[in-house]
Order: C-alpha cells, then structure tokens, then sequence
C-alpha cells in the first residue's frame, strides 16, 4: 500500500475541506511527509511528548474519511496539542536527540531511516507546528491510501 502524506497548517474547522482536496499543498502552508502512516505518526509523538506508544496510538483517530474510487481513499487526522506544544518548543539540540532515538525506533529503523533524514522531518514539523500556532491555526495530516 502507498500512501501520500502532506501535513498542513489550516483553520480547525476546515478538516473537510482538506479531505475534499486533491492537492492540499496548494491551497495551504505544509510539507510532504509520504510514507509517514499512523504507528509512525504516534511514534514521534510518543517519543517528543514522553506519552506511551498505547496513549499515542488512541490519539490519532481520522476525523474525516472520504472513498476516492475503488482502491483509494482519504484520510484527515489531526495533530494532538500535546505534540504541537512541543514541536512549538523544540531546539536544535533536543530535536537531534529526538531524532536519533525516532531513527532507532522500531517503526522507523525497520525503514533503515537515516537519522538526518528524522532529523529534517523533525525540523520541518517544528518550524510548521511555529507557523500554525502563530495563525491560530492547528496541523492536520492529510493521507492518500492506494491500495494496489
């Protein structure tokens, strides 16, 4: 299974919108993330937030879901605050720890993810999750599920 990942700064009330999209990098500020799906997504939050993987886990529910065609569909999730609030507050420093211990994670180190690589995801979540708080806004992740 593919799945096209985009992570977006938009207004709390525009989920559906943002399910309704077919690019939603066109139409709002975020980055593409593919390949990040939900144990991954948890992951890091378990990880930056120092809540469980279980905790973590229940957090990330779709709250919008939409059937494309036959194969594809449209998920919306939202950030939690927790994982805002700190992705908000990261540094240099602690988000290269973070990202070394995400890299030797079991859900990412059975992709063989450089920890650069972590790094630069960390990096781009920080400086997005700074933005959407900035404009009062909240980050949804935006996911294309192909199944083939």
């Amino acid at each position: 299974m593919e799945i096209a990942v985009n992570i977006i700064s938009a207004d709390e009330d525009e989920f559906r919108d943002v399910g309704d999209s077919a690019v939603p990098l066109d139409q709002w500020t975020g980055i593409e993330a593919n390949g990040l799906d939900t144990v991954k997504l948890a992951t890091i939050h378990s990880v930056v937030t120092g809540d469980s993987l279980h905790e973590a886990l229940d957090l990330y529910e779709p709250i919008y879901v939409a059937e494309v065609d036959e194969g594809r569909e449209i998920l919306v999730l939202q950030l939690a605050d927790d994982l805002l609030e700190r992705l908000v507050e990261l540094d240099e420093d602690a988000m290269e720890g973070l990202a070394g211990e995400l890299a030797m994670s079991e859900e990412f180190e059975g992709e063989q993810r450089d920890p650069e690589d972590v790094l630069e995801l960390l990096a781009a979540l920080s400086e997005l999750a700074q933005l959407a708080e900035a404009q009062g806004q909240v980050l949804f992740v935006w996911m294309r599920l192909e199944r083939g």
